[in-house]
Formats: C-alpha cells, structure tokens, sequence
C-alpha cells in the first residue's frame, strides 16, 4: 500500500506554475487574475476563499476578492459576475457554493463567461465535458484525473472503475473524464441495489458521498486504487468517506484526508485560470493578426 498525498503532488504542480507566471512578469505581460465572489458571512466558505487567496498568491497569480453581503439579490450578484465578464484582466471567475438559499445559484453560475468559469459548472462546460470536447473541467474531478497520472494510470483501457455519489460537482464529471481515458465505468447511488458487491469489482474507486466512513474493506478488492473525496468531521477531525484503516492494507494506492484530495482541488483550480489565461491571449493573438492583414 502507498499514500497518494495530492498535497505534495500539488506543491509540485504549484511550483511549474510559479515558473509560468514568473517568466511573464519578467517578460513585461500581464498576469492571469482570478476573481472570487463571495456571498455572506458563511465561515466555512470564507475559510475557503482565504485559502484559494493564498494559493493565487503562493504562486504569482492576482486575485481579486468580491465580498457581498447576504441579504443581496440574485440581479446584485449577477451584476458583479457580468462586471468580472467584461473587465479584461479577470481570467477565471468564482462564485463561492453554497450561495443563501435566497438566490437562484444556477442563473448566477450561468451568466458566468464560459471562458473563464473556472470552476466548469455553466452549461457550456458542462455539455463540452459530455461531448469530450476541450472545455474548462470541474476542479475537483480534474484533481483526481491527475493524481491517477502521477501513478502511472494515464491509459485506463481494461480498467474497471466506480463511482460512490452522482453529484454534478464530482460523481458525473469524474465518471465521464474516466470514461475518456477508456474505463468501464459504474456509479453508485442511493438506489443502487448491492452496492458492495459492485464496488468489490473495480480496480479503481472514486468515493463522493459526504458520508463519513462508509467504505470499509468489504467494499475494496485487494489491489484497488482509493481515492477519497469525503471531507467530514467526526469529534473535530477530519475523516473521509472511506474508513482509511480498515482499507489500506488491502490497496495499491489510497488517498488520504486530508492531504488528499483537497489541495489537488486548489490546484486546479490555479491551473485552470493559468489555462483560461493563455487561451484568452491567443484568442487576442490571432485577431490582432487578422486586424494587421
């Protein structure tokens, strides 16, 4: 058994970044900015924005923070995301999830520029990702996708995987991108019937539920790949999805929590503002290219 840290993968990943973002100070152009909506005074999500924050600093790349009081409307919001569309040193937007219950979230996500939804949500990413075509990927699932490259499991033909959760932010874009990669994929549900016996059979397993514990080792065959995405919190500490102890001495690999999963999904979230940035230049590239013929 080994631990697969995303923090030291995404410290690596951090610092190619850092090398990028150097090299075009010191050539004189500007850097990629990240814009973070924040709505309300949820200390959870301000904890996460503090954290992505530093991570922008941490690596060169600006960030502009948007903090909006709770009680505002859903036009309030949608007016600082248009505002972030159309000001052209914001590569990458962020609405901080969940917003109150009071605003419609789905029209706010959606007003967001697909170019720079970071965060792969808008119905444009979304139907890229369905029909495998380049899109900007939900930063979780981009995450997991590259801590399984960093093991060697780039090509998944022949590979069996499950999925434990459906939701729209991890459990179907991360059965999708690994059907890219030629898995057989099978998601596990709330309405799966025996779900132990299917979850036995995959060489890898993506855990998602919000359930802390869930997996023991009846559910992993000997030589699985785990990674667990569950972050809860059992008598003030963090535990994962997957009941860590029970399981490790039957994987090849597990992923730990924390250490896991979450710094890989910082991470991409850097990477895809980096990307979004460098697609927003070429696209300036070639119409001052047209202009000058």
């Amino acid at each position: 058994m080994t631990v697969l840290y995303g923090n030291t993968l995404s410290q690596t990943l951090k610092e190619e970044m850092k090398k990028k973002i150097d090299k075009l100070g010191e050539e004189g152009k500007r850097i990629p900015m990240l814009a973070v909506i924040l709505v309300g005074d949820n200390p959870a999500s301000q904890s996460y924005v503090r954290s992505k924050e530093k991570a922008c600093r941490s690596i060169g790349m600006q960030a502009a923070m948007i903090v909006m009081d709770k009680n505002v409307a859903t036009e309030d919001v949608v007016r600082a995301v248009v505002k972030c569309n159309e000001d052209p040193d914001v590569d990458g937007i962020l609405v901080q999830l969940p917003l109150p219950s009071h605003i419609d979230q789905q029209r706010v996500i959606n007003t967001i520029d697909p170019r720079k939804d970071v965060d792969g949500l808008t119905i444009s990413n979304a139907g890229r990702l369905v029909l495998g075509q380049k899109g900007l990927v939900p930063c979780t699932p981009k995450g997991i996708m590259a801590m399984l490259d960093s093991i060697g499991m780039s090509d998944l033909s022949g590979k069996r995987a499950v999925v434990i959760g459906r939701s729209i932010l991890v459990g179907k874009p991360i059965a999708l991108l690994l059907q890219e990669r030629n898995a057989t994929v099978t998601i596990i549900h709330s309405k799966t019937v025996d779900p132990e016996k299917i979850a036995h059979e995959a060489d890898i397993v993506i855990a998602a539920i919000g359930v802390p514990r869930f997996i023991t080792k009846g559910w992993i065959k000997e030589g699985a790949v785990v990674i667990d995405v569950g972050i809860n919190r059992v008598d003030g500490k963090l535990v994962g999805d997957v009941d860590f102890d029970s399981v490790e001495q039957k994987v090849s690999w597990i992923s730990p929590v924390p250490k896991g999963v979450g710094p890989m999904t910082v991470c991409m979230l850097l990477s895809n503002t980096l990307e979004a940035y460098e697609r927003r230049e070429k696209e300036y590239e070639r119409k001052d290219r047209v202009r000058s013929e």
